[in-house]
């Protein structure tokens, strides 16, 4: 399965009124096609793509690479589809304070079952790219799509302010399925970036199913105490300075970047627990990224396995560009165009020769 980084260079402002309310409209009626055509579930199935994803922001008219795709596009649909239970799809989250309200937000709908296992999921999701894919871009957007099967997509993306980047990332429940649920590995769908970072760990990368299983040995064996130990000594001996761990900002770390006594802690948390699987330990509260590689570093000292440093990471157009790239948005266009899908669509149901007309009629336009 391929992996689905989508590097858009990270763009200040907001969409005009005036554009946000036609993508609203367009978005809407070309993904409620989709859902009486083939089902909520295949919608499911093409947002978490990343390439489909970004032709939804070129046919709305929004900048083709840029970074505010991802915000436009999900808020678009989030409001074109509110309280519009019927086609079955249902949105949640979004940017900055918006994406931190999800799980309420999540409560708050009655239409889909079982609203905590997608709380679950959300924050999961979450920890991964924050924590997991140590990769410079901190999570900035949040938005999980569902539908009345269960059927889910996560679409996220996070920000390097340093490089001006922004780096987003696709899940999709029907797509991603781990044969092991003790672990979590190359969970993501989509396309892997043309960009790639030097300073990554990934720990899900296809070779982290051994040491992910090895933390959880090493937690339900040792004693916080012995851990803090260990791991002071790894930090402190030469052999690890040569190895040259990626982070922070220089190419080591030392005892200095690591509160010892937050790490006992958590680990005494981690121990006070039943922790079954990888998953377990990602949202035990506290566990971060640093808590992360310290138990990495700890696997490798103790069993040998390496941390994965590989980086997990071209469109169209229809009405034009908000900032006139390739060309000013056709306003005149968007709306007959928008007109005529509305009917289009309206008319879905129709068989044979008729509808087969009416998407000619489109195409030709």
């Amino acid at each position: 399965m391929q992996r689905n980084f989508a590097d858009l260079p990270l763009h200040s402002g907001d969409a005009p009124r005036w554009l946000f309310e036609r993508q609203k409209k367009l978005l809407f009626e070309l993904l409620r096609l989709i859902i009486i055509e083939f089902g909520a579930k295949e919608l499911i199935k093409r947002l978490s793509d990343p390439v489909w994803f970004q032709i939804l922001g070129c046919i709305s008219g929004f900048d083709w690479h840029s970074s505010g795709v991802t915000t436009t596009v999900t808020a678009a649909i989030k409001e074109a589809f509110r309280n519009k239970s019927e086609y079955g799809i249902f949105v949640f989250g979004g940017k900055g304070k918006t994406a931190r309200n999800t799980p309420n937000e999540i409560l708050s709908c009655k239409e889909i079952n079982n609203p905590e296992n997608f709380i679950t999921i959300s924050r999961l999701t979450a920890k991964v790219d924050n924590s997991c894919i140590q990769d410079g871009y901190q999570i900035y957007h949040h938005t999980i799509f569902v539908d009345k099967d269960n059927n889910w997509c996560v679409v996220q993306q996070g920000m390097n302010l340093e490089k001006h980047y922004a780096r987003r990332y696709h899940w999709c429940n029907v797509l991603t399925k781990s044969n092991d649920e003790k672990t979590i590995i190359e969970p993501h769908t989509g396309i892997v970036s043309q960009r790639k970072e030097e300073n990554v760990l990934n720990f899900v990368d296809k070779n982290q199913d051994k040491p992910q299983k090895a933390i959880l040995e090493y937690i339900n064996i040792q004693k916080p105490e012995n851990f803090v130990k260990e791991f002071d000594k790894i930090l402190n001996s030469k052999d690890f300075i040569e190895k040259h761990y990626i982070l922070p900002q220089r190419h080591y770390i030392t005892a200095e970047d690591y509160d010892y006594k937050k790490l006992y802690k958590i680990m005494c948390k981690l121990k006070s627990q039943e922790i079954n699987s990888f998953k377990d330990v990602l949202l035990t509260e506290g566990v971060g990224p640093k808590t992360l590689r310290a138990l990495w570093l700890i696997s490798e000292a103790v069993y040998n396995y390496p941390v994965s440093t590989v980086d997990p990471a071209r469109f169209s157009f229809a009405f034009g560009g908000k900032d006139g790239h390739p060309y000013p948005v056709d306003r005149k266009t968007y709306d007959e165009t928008l007109s005529l899908f509305k009917q289009l669509v309206d008319k879905a149901k129709v068989e044979g020769k008729e509808k087969l007309r009416m998407l000619k009629v489109l195409a030709n336009m």
